[in-house]
C-alpha cells in the first residue's frame, strides 16, 4: 500500500481523501499497490469527520515517517506551503499541488529540487481544476510547436459574464450573486481584477516555452470596469464578453507576448460557447493544428480529480522523476505595446468626428443598440501603444475592448 499524506483539509484536500475512497477500485487498477492518506495536516480538529483520526498538527511526524512516498499539498498561499514542500523533496518524498500561486513563484526550483532527489513534483490542479491541460502539454503536445494558448481560467468571472449576457444583470449584482453561491470570495479581486488567470497564463506559458514567465510581468486587466452597455454591444455584434489569458508566441519574429484582459470573443470561436463556471484552455500546434481542453475549472471533486491523478503517477514513479521542461532562466517577453489588436471603443457622440479622425478605417459599431449620446465603433489592427495614445487625444473613452479575431 502506499502510503500518502494531505496537507490542509480544505475544500480540495477534503475532496482528494474522499475520493481516493470512493474512487479506491479505480486507484487500485492503475496503482496495484493501492494508495492509502495516512496523514492530514491542519490547525484544526474534525471531531465530526470519519478521517479524524488521521489528522495531525506537527508537519515533522508526516517528513520523518518512513512509510510516506507522497505528499498532497491543498494549503494554498506561498507559506509555509513552500517550506513544506521544500522538504519533502528534499527527502525524496513526492509532492503534488493544487497551488497555483506556490507554482507561479517557485514552480522551477521544486522542481529542480525534485530531480535532485529523485521524486517529482506535479501540479496537474494548479490551472484549470479538473481540466487536463499540464500533463498533455507534457506529453501529448510534447513534439508540437506550441504558438497560441488561450484560456478562460477562472470560473467565478465567467460565470459573472454569462449571468451578465444571458439574464442581464449588473456587474454589481452578479458578483453578490456569485459571493453568495461560494463562487467569489469576500475579497474578490484576484479573480475580477485578472490575478488568479494571470497566475495560471504564466504557469502555461513558462511551461510552453521551458522558461520562467513571472507573473509580474505580464499586463493583466480584469472586469470590474464591464458595463451591461458593453454586454449589449458584445451580443449585437455575435461576441460574448470573456475574461481570456492569452500567450503568443513567434520564433520567427522573436516575440512573446501575454496578456490577461477581457476581450469580445466571436462566435466562431470554440471558447464563444463555454458558459457558466467552466474554463477551457484552446491551444494552437504549427503541425497538431487546434485542439481545446474544456471542464470545471474548480470545484471539491474536480480539482480533487487532477490532485490524484499526479498522486497516482508519483506512486507509479517512486524513486523517479517524472520530468516537466521548465527551467529558473526569466523568459523576456515582447513589449505589449507593440502588439496589433483591434479594439471596441466607447466615446461620447460629440466625440464622434475626432474619433474617425484619430482612427481612420474605424467601423461604428452596431448602429442604434447603444446610448444616444455615444458613438462605438471597431478600429483597424493598431498596435496598442498607438491607440493608447490616439485614445489619450480623445476628451473622454467611456469603454475599450480588444477584439479576438475571428
Amino acid at each position: 500500500m502506499i502510503k500518502a499524506a494531505v496537507l490542509g483539509f480544505g475544500t480540495v484536500g477534503s475532496g482528494v481523501v474522499e475520493l481516493i475512497d470512493i474512487n479506491k477500485k479505480s486507484v487500485s487498477r492503475h496503482v496495484s499497490e493501492g494508495m492509502e492518506v495516512k496523514y492530514i495536516l491542519d490547525l484544526r480538529e474534525f471531531p465530526d469527520s470519519p478521517y479524524r483520526d488521521r489528522v495531525v498538527h506537527d508537519f515533522n511526524i508526516i517528513l520523518e515517517d518512513p512509510e510516506i512516498k507522497v505528499i498532497c499539498e491543498t494549503m494554498g498561499g506561498k507559506e509555509p506551503a513552500y517550506t513544506f514542500s521544500r522538504k519533502a523533496l528534499e527527502r525524496g518524498i513526492s509532492v503534488c499541488t493544487s497551488n497555483k500561486e506556490l507554482v507561479a513563484a517557485h514552480g522551477p526550483e521544486l522542481l529542480k529540487i525534485a530531480e535532485q532527489n529523485h521524486c517529482s513534483y506535479l501540479f496537474e490542479a494548479s490551472v484549470g481544476g479538473g481540466i487536463p491541460i499540464i500533463r498533455p502539454m507534457n506529453t501529448s503536445l510534447a513534439p508540437e510547436n506550441i504558438t497560441q494558448i488561450i484560456g478562460i481560467l477562472n470560473g467565478t468571472t465567467n460565470y459573472m459574464m454569462t449571468r451578465m449576457e444571458l439574464e442581464d444583470i449588473s456587474f454589481e449584482d452578479v458578483l453578490r450573486e456569485a459571493q453568495e453561491k461560494g463562487y467569489a470570495e469576500k475579497n474578490p479581486a484576484a479573480d475580477i481584477e485578472g490575478r488568479d488567470a494571470c497566475r495560471k497564463i504564466a504557469i502555461l506559458s513558462s511551461l510552453m516555452c521551458g522558461k520562467t514567465v513571472r507573473f509580474e510581468d505580464i499586463s493583466c486587466e480584469g472586469i470590474s470596469h464591464i458595463s451591461m452597455t458593453d454586454v449589449a454591444y458584445a451580443r449585437s455584434m455575435g461576441r460574448a464578453i470573456k475574461l481570456l489569458g492569452i500567450s503568443e508566441r513567434d520564433e520567427e519574429a522573436g516575440t512573446f507576448y501575454v496578456r490577461t484582459a477581457p476581450f469580445m470573443v466571436p462566435a466562431s470561436h470554440p471558447l464563444h460557447g463555454v458558459e457558466d463556471v467552466f474554463n477551457a484552455v484552446f491551444v494552437h500546434g504549427n503541425l497538431l493544428d487546434n485542439v481545446m481542453f474544456y471542464g470545471r475549472g474548480a470545484g471539491k471533486f474536480p480539482t480533487a480529480s487532477a490532485v490524484v491523478s499526479d498522486m497516482m503517477d508519483c506512486a507509479l514513479n517512486i524513486g523517479q522523476t517524472i520530468r516537466i521542461r521548465w527551467e529558473d532562466e526569466k523568459m523576456e517577453l515582447s513589449d505589449p505595446g507593440q502588439k496589433i489588436t483591434q479594439f471596441f471603443v466607447r466615446v461620447p457622440a460629440s466625440e464622434k468626428a475626432r474619433a474617425q479622425e484619430l482612427f481612420p478605417g474605424c467601423v461604428e459599431a452596431a448602429p442604434g443598440c447603444g446610448p444616444d449620446d455615444e458613438f462605438a465603433f471597431v478600429t483597424e489592427p493598431v498596435a496598442e501603444a498607438a491607440f493608447a495614445e490616439c485614445s489619450s487625444r480623445l476628451s473622454e473613452v467611456r469603454s475599450a475592448i480588444r477584439m479576438l479575431a475571428d
